[in-house]
């Protein structure tokens, strides 16, 4: 059984012990967290599409760990008009272990 979820403005399609990585969520680790913004539940050949939400249907998650992604590096310049700007940026995530999934 899979699903498609919808967490920090992305989608992902998870299983039962899944791990993934989404934008931070406030919470502890190993708190269990309900996400409820399930886009479809597939289960083999039967699949359940929601309109924009699949209703009643819930995916259960542990917060594994916290963490920052590698850096990503910006540079910005303009030729031949001595302009150069350098930047850099990490990105926090929270890991999720993904557990049940009702629908």
């Amino acid at each position: 059984m899979y699903a498609v979820i919808k967490t920090g403005g992305k989608q992902y399609r998870v299983a039962s012990g899944d791990k993934i990585k989404v934008e931070q969520i406030a919470a502890d680790i190993g708190q269990e967290i309900t996400i409820d913004q399930v886009l479809a539940v597939g289960n083999g050949g039967d699949l359940k599409i929601g309109v924009p939400l699949v209703s009643g249907a819930t995916v259960k998650a542990t917060i594994v760990a916290h963490g920052k992604h590698d850096k990503v590096r910006i540079f910005k310049m303009r030729r031949r008009k001595h302009y150069q700007k350098h930047q850099g940026h990490r990105q926090q995530y929270t890991e999720l272990q993904i557990g049940a999934i009702a629908g």
